[in-house]
């Protein structure tokens, strides 16, 4: 099985990009808004859930006019809310993965507009809806602090109305968040009927979509496969935008920009990730470990499909920057570029080369 996997480190200054929805302890107001944060015996780390990357992937995706994708429909009942979940038609159920579960009484929606747009589902013999799933090819980690930070708690007031100023509390916080993901391409475009959790990805309705579409079947899978030009185009489309990634809350406050200031991609075979340990922070000063890259890219020679691309935006740690320009490992090519363009690299790779990974 072929992935494409990689890390990126993003810049946050004084930054409160995940939020926690609790209240500040010991706060002088009864007004809050906490970060999000793991606390350890080393300090208090600040972190993003993979959750919220995955809603600014997602909305860096649909909003960017030049980059192809087309999102699902999202269908709000009263304790649960699913996507149409057909990846069929829609990208992101594809590539992000579902979990559509309506209740028994989702029936009763027939009328409502925007219900009555989305896949009808497969019934069991009680006139009840069958669940799909599907376990997403797209894997993203939580981002965490690459070192412990002091928070920052600051105190403001609303004072634009008449009477007394309304007094409020945030926190915030500076440093360099972590992050990994890994796409599995030979999930991508492919969708199971099997009857277990994660791959029951079409019921008896979308099957037959799927016959209709023409889609590839494979019978010793229980699966049918979209054709290798539709499964490259989304693909790339979802690597364009990591490199444009954009959101956060507090940015009216803060403005983060959270596209990666780094980011060392490849392609690989198998799921294990070689570019985990290479960035270190003590007392406040980041670290690139040029060894453990070589090292770790030494012990995936075999492995590597593609050139190892590296993206580093001009400006961010210059000085560790540079000792990428000595950098050379026997046998393996190396890309050098920003973060855009070594993701714009390995999404041009990815079309010119599907000989390599798509077996």
């Amino acid at each position: 099985m072929s992935f494409i996997t990689g890390m990126m480190l993003i810049d946050a200054p004084a930054s409160a990009l995940n939020n926690s929805g609790e209240s500040i302890q010991g706060a002088r107001t009864e007004n809050t808004s906490a970060v999000k944060f793991i606390s350890t015996s080393r300090g208090d780390f600040p972190y993003v859930t993979a959750q919220a990357v995955r809603y600014w992937l997602r909305n860096t995706l649909e909003q960017s006019e030049d980059i192809e994708w087309y999102p699902s429909i999202v269908y709000r009942e009263d304790k649960v809310a699913y996507t149409d979940a057909n990846p069929l038609v829609y990208w992101d159920d594809d590539l992000l993965g579902y979990m559509r579960a309506p209740s028994r009484k989702a029936g009763s929606r027939a009328g409502d507009d925007l219900f009555d747009k989305l896949t009808p589902m497969e019934e069991d013999s009680k006139g009840n809806p069958k669940p799909v799933t599907r376990a997403a090819p797209m894997r993203v980690s939580t981002f965490v602090s690459l070192g412990p930070v002091r928070i920052t708690n600051d105190f403001g007031v609303m004072a634009r109305q008449e009477g007394d100023p309304a007094p409020y509390e945030h926190q915030f916080y500076r440093a360099t968040l972590h992050g990994l993901f890994s796409l599995d391409l030979g999930m991508a475009g492919k969708f199971f009927y099997r009857r277990r959790t994660g791959f029951q990805n079409l019921d008896a309705v979308r099957v037959k979509l799927a016959t209709e579409r023409g889609l590839e079947h494979l019978p010793g899978e229980l699966a049918y496969r979209l054709p290798r030009e539709e499964r490259i185009r989304r693909v790339r489309s979802i690597l364009i935008g990591l490199g444009r990634l954009q959101g956060g809350a507090k940015q009216t406050l803060h403005y983060t920009d959270v596209t990666p200031a780094v980011t060392i991609l490849a392609f690989i075979k198998g799921g294990n990730h070689p570019f985990n340990y290479l960035f270190t922070e003590k007392g406040g000063v980041v670290r690139f470990q040029e060894d453990v890259l070589a090292k770790a890219v030494s012990d995936a020679r075999a492995d590597l499909l593609s050139p190892v691309f590296i993206g580093w935006k001009h400006g961010y740690l210059p000085e560790e920057r540079a000792k990428l320009e000595q950098l050379t490992i026997d046998g393996v090519e190396i890309k050098h570029g920003t973060p855009r363009e070594a993701f714009s690299g390995a999404a041009d790779w990815l079309a010119q080369n599907a000989d390599k990974w798509d077996r």
